[in-house]
């Protein structure tokens, strides 16, 4: 059962935002070692706490209590990684340029760069994931690892556990500037934190409507912000021939298995199957289908945009079920399949290349190398784009991901896409609409960067440098020099 959500009221608002600039300044000070203590204060909190959280999350959610407990874990565990980050020091991103009066171009000045905190961060927690993309998830951890005090607008579709949440958060951070970071509830709090000019960034997870209307309000602003909105994404399949011959049956059940995944309320779920003309596995997919038991979706508004958006997909000409979902008596939701072939897709591409949120997917069925090129090119932005092909199809496979990298933040080589891993090495973003900056990701190491901004010096002495630009390497931090990356303090020799 879902609590209420509660307007914030103005007054409080006014306070939580004039606390949060007030912190920005000493919380960007803080040593990076000492915010990384913060971050690994806030994640044995959570982990204190998970005997009272995953069940409040259960209640307002409908999500099992399985799946809740490994994304408190996942929770965790990156605002750990960031802590790690933090300390090892390499997002600072140091560089130095010493003085040469020798520099073919002319004489060159000491040139000091490092990146600092942009100030504080306005959060809008999802729904689809209460932990790690909620009040204390990977929006949160990163911008509070950046530096930036956080303002968190809670999700209407678990605001109690968004409260207590909050409340463990803040009591870990008790030793941080006051400021750091506050809960804040209701659309209209939303938009007028947005607008307020102590605001420097936003971040978002949603729909395509909601993030894109945040979107044009920061960037309505007499000064614009920074909004990095994740909205929506279809992460089309494509499979080849020689692949269904090799292991098209486990191709067809590993589809099943991502796209009904969660309900269907993964950003990663496989919307798209592209499949080669008579390739055989209508039946294998239809079983799969239906060997998935009914789950209960994350709420009454969410169902009922699922249901509004398989009516506007069965509406189109061409398209058939292939197995028709059902809501049950009880609200519970048994997933989709429908089928058509690529001249249908192109010819509809408004309503089918559109994000259908939950338990249905799409088979595309296609003749030969130029309808599948084709269809890889009329995508918009995505997350994630797959490939599954045989070893003798490198021809058709290096071309396709070619198309696809145009299109989508990651690609998926014989795999699924559902399944983020919180990794270094992991980019979680895309090309509008998946996002509405595909330079960064919202998962992964390199999301801290969303938060900081570049600041050169030039020929500044050493006690007006702040601690990262000094000679003397006190942090112990990888720094670039003079086109070399060393740990090492300067000498007056190279100097």
């Amino acid at each position: 059962m879902v609590g209420t959500t509660t307007e914030t009221r103005s007054e409080t608002l006014e306070n939580v935002l004039a606390a949060a600039a007030s912190a920005a300044r000493p919380l960007a000070e803080l040593p990076p070692r000492d915010r990384a203590a913060l971050l690994t204060s806030v994640a044995e909190a959570l982990d204190a706490n998970a005997a009272a959280l995953v069940p409040l999350a259960e209640r307002e959610s409908n999500l099992p209590e399985a799946r809740l407990t490994g994304e408190l874990a996942r929770t965790t565990f990156q605002l750990r990684q960031f802590a790690t980050q933090l300390r090892e020091g390499s997002f600072l991103d140091v560089v130095i340029d010493t003085a040469d009066p020798g520099h073919p171009l002319g004489p060159k000045p000491d040139l000091r760069r490092m990146v600092v905190p942009l100030g504080p961060v306005l959060v809008f927690a999802a729904s689809n994931f209460p932990f790690a993309f909620s009040v204390a998830g990977g929006d949160t951890a990163s911008a509070l690892a950046a530096g930036c005090p956080v303002v968190l607008k809670a999700h209407p579709g678990h605001p109690e556990l968004s409260r207590r949440t909050a409340e463990v958060v803040t009591a870990a951070l008790a030793d941080a500037p006051r400021g750091t970071f506050a809960l804040a509830e209701g659309l209209e709090t939303g938009r007028a934190a947005l607008l307020d000019p102590r605001i420097k960034a936003g971040a978002f997870t949603g729909s395509v409507t909601a993030g894109r209307a945040l979107s044009d309000l920061a960037g309505s602003r007499p000064e614009p912000i920074p909004f990095y909105g994740e909205l929506g994404s279809l992460n089309p399949a494509f499979v080849t021939p020689g692949a269904v011959r090799a292991r098209g049956e486990e191709i067809a059940s590993g589809f099943v298995s991502s796209f009904t995944l969660g309900a269907g309320q993964f950003c990663t779920k496989p919307g798209l199957l592209f499949l080669p003309s008579g390739h055989g596995l209508a039946d294998r997919l239809a079983a799969a289908v239906r060997g998935v038991t009914a789950a209960a979706m994350l709420g009454e508004r969410i169902r009922d945009g699922f249901t509004s958006s398989l009516g506007a997909l069965a509406d189109v000409p061409g398209v058939e079920p292939i197995v028709s979902p059902a809501v049950e008596e009880d609200g519970r939701v048994s997933p989709g399949l429908f089928g058509c072939t690529v001249p249908t897709l192109l010819a509809n591409r408004d309503t089918l290349l559109r994000e259908c949120f939950g338990p249905a997917s799409l088979v595309v069925t296609y003749e030969g190398n130029d309808e599948l090129f084709a269809a890889a090119d009329a995508l918009e932005g995505n997350l994630t784009a797959t490939v599954h092909a045989g070893p003798d199809e490198r021809d058709t496979a290096g071309p396709l991901l070619e198309r696809l990298r145009d299109h989508a933040g990651r690609l998926i080589v014989d795999g699924w896409p559902t399944g983020v891993a919180v990794s270094p090495a992991m980019h979680h973003g895309g090309p509008y609409p998946a996002t509405t900056s595909p330079l960064h990701t919202s998962v992964g190491a390199t999301a801290i960067r969303r938060f900081l901004r570049p600041v050169c010096y030039q020929n500044a002495p050493q006690e007006l440098l702040p601690p990262p630009l000094r000679d003397r390497n006190e942090l112990g931090i990888p720094r670039l020099v003079d086109g070399r990356v060393t740990t090492e303090h300067l000498t007056a020799k190279e100097n």
